[in-house]
């Protein structure tokens, strides 16, 4: 469980609001059927086609001309086939490692790892592929395709149930399956002959009757998951059959999870036979149901950035049919925010946690709130520069134009593990040598009092 000491540090950025204005704006287009978008820790967005490339979008706002990978020649992409994720490893700028999920030309999944160029950081080397995990589709749909590192630094892996409708062969609550789930793999520990590893504290390790790589259970098409590193949160969008759209939030800890499907769609019965007990199933945190044009949820992210307040902690969510999008607070309030142009098949995150959205007829926007933040702490955000990130020896920490007075750092559980008080300097150099790989939080106090908090990634 989350304790009181992380709840009261990242108040204020993730503080619930009774009213919040919503509006997108155009921020690039001209793409073909765009269905995701990552950073790789810097200020570059890497925007995923499902034909099977990959385009750099730099920071200044220039597209290369040429693509950052191209696979479109051993993918198919009819129906819901393609180059559906990405993910870049946390130590990616050491070791140059990315990871994504397609379907091959037979319409069966393939997880990849790909390196970089070793002498261009905006182009991947074709010819480093790395088979991790493959698995048989049945059916063109319902093929997930999500990856996320966890706050663990596990890679997870969203898989449909196979396809076709109500999930016929149940595959969703099949533990000998790898369809209707979120799988967990060890990428940077491979064993039993393999390209990965099975992470001691999976779930079903050691149940004959389970497969290993399993996560969590019980989902028909989980369309987009995201981690929300502050709660220490999993946040799954899951697509419904022909009534209702669910949005399911555990915490990261939580293993072994059944989501219900086929048994439930949502909250509704659907097939109940030979199904565990209700006490056995976790049902969604909230769901809306197909009126007004709605089919499809397209999951997102909790808004992290520092330039809204009114939307800071909500959950996002657009629906593909229909053009809603729409938040989910901390307490399961759904607030539908008006339907939008556009066919909304994902979110993404910059490295500034700002959000993005979208449209697979080929243009990405930005997600704004409607209440800036205040200006002295927005500025303080923007000057700040925290060097490296990642990070194992220093942390150099840079105010511009301003005098820091506390640095404290905090670790994923809230525990604090460092902390420079009357700095009264611009700058401060911290060693982090004798503090553990993972994810931190930086909380730094200017002398005007002004508070910001940054992720830190210790390596």
């Amino acid at each position: 469980m989350k304790n009181t000491l992380l709840s009261l540090l990242f108040f204020i950025i993730s503080a619930s609001v009774f009213s919040q204005d919503v509006s997108i704006e155009l921020f690039k287009d001209n793409f073909n059927q765009p269905l995701s978008l990552q950073h790789a820790n810097d200020d570059r967005l890497f925007v995923v086609e499902k034909g099977g490339q990959i385009k750099v979008i730099q920071g200044d706002g220039t597209i290369n001309s040429t693509p950052f990978l191209n696979i479109s020649a051993q993918i198919s992409t009819n129906s819901e086939r393609g180059l559906l994720g990405m993910a870049f490893h946390p130590e990616y700028a050491n070791n140059g490692y990315f990871y994504v999920n397609y379907t091959d030309i037979s319409g069966n999944t393939q997880i990849s790892r790909f390196t970089v160029d070793s002498t261009n950081p905006d182009l991947a080397d074709p010819a480093s592929e790395l088979p991790i995990l493959d698995y048989s589709q049945p059916a063109p749909n319902h093929n997930g395709g999500n990856l996320a590192f966890g706050p663990d630094g596990y890679l997870y892996i969203a898989s449909g149930d196979g396809g076709s409708s109500g999930d016929p062969d149940n595959r969703g609550q099949n533990l000998g399956s790898l369809l209707g789930k979120i799988l967990r793999i060890d990428i940077d520990n491979p064993s039993g002959g393999n390209n990965y590893g099975i992470p001691a504290s999976n779930p079903f390790v050691g149940n004959p009757d389970a497969l290993d790589e399993i996560w969590a259970y019980g989902l028909r098409n989980p369309w987009r998951f995201s981690f929300d590193f502050v709660a220490n949160n999993l946040w799954i969008a899951d697509v419904g059959q022909t009534s209702r759209e669910e949005i399911n939030r555990v915490n990261v800890t939580e293993a072994g999870i059944n989501y219900g499907w086929r048994c439930y769609e949502g909250t509704q019965p659907f097939n109940t036979q030979n199904c565990p007990p209700q006490s056995e199933l976790t049902f969604p945190l909230a769901e809306y149901t197909h009126s007004s044009g709605n089919c499809s949820i397209s999951g997102g992210y909790v808004y992290r950035g520092s330039i809204y307040t009114d939307i800071s902690g909500l959950y996002f969510f657009a629906d593909f049919c229909s053009g809603l999008i729409g938040t989910v607070d901390n307490a399961g309030t759904l607030v539908e925010h008006g339907t939008f142009t556009g066919s909304w098949v994902s979110f993404g995150e910059d490295v500034n946690n700002e959000l993005y959205i979208i449209d697979l007829g080929g243009s990405i926007y930005k997600v704004k709130g409607g209440e800036i933040a205040n200006t002295e702490a927005f500025l303080m955000e923007n000057s700040l520069h925290m060097l490296p990130n990642p990070a194992s020896e220093n942390v150099s920490f840079h105010l511009k134009d301003g005098v820091l007075k506390t640095i404290s750092l905090f670790n994923i559980e809230g525990r604090l593990v460092l902390s420079e008080e009357n700095i009264l300097s611009s700058e401060k150099v911290i060693s982090i040598s004798n503090l553990e790989t993972g994810i931190y939080f930086a909380k730094i106090i200017s002398a005007k009092e002004q508070t910001t908090v940054k992720k830190l990634i210790i390596q």
